[in-house]
């Protein structure tokens, strides 16, 4: 470990005139999709998220390892793809898969940061967890911080689908529920986390500091203050007809959707359409409640006058579904669920409101926060630095983005991501094939495997899949 820099051996280098380490304000939002202002959404309501964007650079195409919350947090934290450390499924644990790891709040407290965390950043069962370490990692952090607001201690209120159900007789970690109660966001734990983040940086702001926010909505059960249901009147949510929505299916592999066929549509027997349409309302409420805790802690910066020494990254784990295809949550190869909100901006940003559109992969993060923050990136990491798309957002860039579907080790999917085509083998090919071509065809309808005149196209891919594709006992 770095030994411990004295504030006096700092104060001198600050009169050397060698500017201080950058600050990292590190924001993670549970099960955000890009229903976002910035992402193109005309109807989801996002100002801050916005605003943070219009300061930096946007990802337009950044990937999850696993469309999973464990897995993906991990990969993110410890930088290390699934396959690398072996954690695909919610129970792993990444110190028992990988003790030497150096997660990315270690790297910084091994630097002279200090570090803590509130809410989610590694696995929590949500709402089971929500108050306490859930499935943290202990060596990550210096402090830790477990608010549990009224969708944690009142949740026998919140609505249940099917049927419109009260109580606790039904989980709510996989769920269709929702609630609106006539509340304060500070009686909501994220507005909680929000609050403690501003109380971390208000406390640290004259030292380096990595203080990591997670925000558990827009998760299941999708629980908000009733003003932010008010921004997105019923009426004006429209869902995907069922019907089309099964054709759009019919041409995939079984492996693909075998966790959604039993009950398709939307995953849970029996809830009807219009009662998916009241959730994705709830979705949409809870991303703009998230999104008035995200603008708290930019005007927390901005007041205390460090912006311009602190990088802020917004990031989610994984996309989510939404009624698309029939299909609801996470956990597919497709777009709409492994596609996931980045945003970079502040201290050695220079490129303001810039999108990137090459794809990118979240575990390219911890090597550059290790990048811009001056400490260099460390051996062994799975990803790369983004500065090169930071500086120069039309950057070649050539590395994929892949993602991996793990149902058990018979039932198994990578998927390869590149400027144009979405390529998944599952069962490395045994158990089908899918081609996508995002030119001419955004939303998947059209798996273009067997046609032979992708046959080349095909055979490129699956050689570029090759080496990342490593299945999982």
């Amino acid at each position: 470990m770095i030994p411990r820099t004295s504030w006096l051996g700092l104060l001198g280098v600050a009169i050397a005139g060698i500017a201080a380490p950058p600050n990292v304000v590190f924001i993670s939002i549970d099960d955000l999709n890009t229903d976002i202002g910035c992402y193109g959404s005309p109807q989801v309501k996002t100002p801050h998220i916005d605003r943070l964007a219009a300061m930096g650079v946007r990802f337009d195409r950044a990937y999850c390892q696993q469309p999973l919350c464990g897995p993906s947090r991990a990969s993110v934290m410890s930088g290390l793809r699934p396959t690398t450390t072996g954690f695909v499924r919610l129970k792993d644990d990444l110190r028992e898969k990988v003790p030497d790891v150096v997660t990315l709040g270690q790297f910084y407290r091994q630097r002279d940061y200090y570090v803590g965390r509130v809410g989610k950043i590694f696995h929590y069962g949500n709402p089971s967890d929500i108050g306490t370490d859930g499935h943290d990692d202990a060596a990550s952090w210096m402090e830790r911080f477990n608010p549990a607001g009224i969708d944690r201690t009142q949740e026998e209120n919140i609505i249940r689908y099917p049927g419109g159900s009260t109580g606790r007789k039904n989980g709510l970690g996989i769920s269709m529920a929702w609630w609106d109660p006539v509340s304060a966001d500070e009686e909501h734990t994220d507005g909680m986390v929000a609050k403690q983040a501003v109380a971390m940086i208000d406390a640290h702001q004259n030292e380096p500091f990595f203080v990591a926010a997670g925000f558990f909505n827009p998760h299941c059960p999708y629980v908000a203050p009733q003003r932010y249901f008010d921004l997105y009147p019923l009426e004006e949510i429209t869902m995907p007809d069922w019907e089309t929505a099964r054709r759009d299916l019919d041409d995939v592999p079984a492996m693909a959707v075998q966790r959604d066929t039993p009950h398709w549509p939307y995953y849970l027997d029996g809830v009807t359409w219009e009662e998916a349409r009241k959730c994705k309302q709830a979705y949409y409420a809870c991303i703009s409640f998230v999104d008035a805790q995200v603008g708290k802690i930019l005007d927390a910066l901005e007041g205390r006058d460090l912006m311009d020494n602190t990088i802020i990254v917004l990031w989610s784990d994984h996309g989510y579904f939404l009624g698309e295809k029939g299909l609801w949550y996470k956990r597919k190869n497709f777009e709409r669920s492994v596609r996931a909100p980045l945003i970079i901006a502040g201290a050695g940003i220079d490129q303001r409101g810039a999108v990137v559109t090459q794809p990118v992969e979240l575990l390219d993060l911890y090597p550059t926060l290790a990048d811009y923050t001056g400490h260099g990136v460390p051996d062994g990491l799975d990803g790369l630095s983004l500065r090169p798309l930071l500086e120069t957002p039309t950057a070649s860039w050539d590395k994929p983005a892949v993602t991996i579907v793990f149902h058990g080790p018979e039932a198994q999917g990578f998927s390869l991501r590149d400027r144009r085509w979405r390529y998944t083998e599952w069962m490395a090919g045994a158990a089908g094939l899918e081609l996508y071509d995002h030119a001419n065809d955004p939303d998947e309808i059209t798996n273009l495997a067997s046609d032979p005149a992708y046959a080349s196209v095909i055979a490129e891919l699956s050689v570029r899949l090759k080496p990342y594709a490593i299945l999982q006992p």
